[in-house]
């Protein structure tokens, strides 16, 4: 299957709200397109995150990978957290999240960014797998804490 993978623009909003729908209730959450479109659209509007949209042939959605810019006081950088990777489930195993990964690092190299985080479940081996193959580090020095406020 050949697919390509580019920045997301607003024009995309419909076919990245049908995957970051998938997303969320990937990870437990009741299926609700209009709030997906909802929160996508005001990431557009207000310019916070980059989307990076993998599409086959005819122009389908096949996964995407959302960046938001972050900064390193200690550091005096600009990096990225990678917070939202998504294969739809007919995708997978075909190279889409191997390649949406090195559009991420490929986008943040060219945007200056030194560096790049993420977070993943601790069960989640396929991805771990992924990412260590392609050069992602576990952190063995900070332990990373949550605080919910709402």
């Amino acid at each position: 299957m050949s697919f390509e993978i580019r920045q997301a623009t607003i024009h995309e909003l419909d076919t990245l709200a049908r995957l970051f729908d998938a997303y969320r209730q990937f990870y437990g959450q009741p299926a609700d397109l209009a709030l997906a479109r909802r929160f996508l659209a005001e990431r557009f509007h207000h310019r916070e995150s980059v989307l990076l949209l993998a599409l086959d042939a005819e122009g389908g959605g096949l996964g995407f990978v959302q960046l938001y810019p972050l900064f390193s006081s200690v550091r005096a950088t600009r990096r990225y957290l990678l917070n939202d990777l998504f294969v739809a489930p007919a995708s997978r195993r075909l190279g889409v999240a191997k390649a949406l990964l090195h559009a991420a690092a490929a986008h943040g190299r060219a945007m200056g960014v030194t560096g790049m985080s993420l977070s993943t479940a601790l069960d989640n081996r396929p991805a771990q797998r992924l990412y260590e193959s392609l050069g992602w580090r576990r952190d063995e020095q900070f332990c990373e804490y949550g605080l919910e406020l709402a």
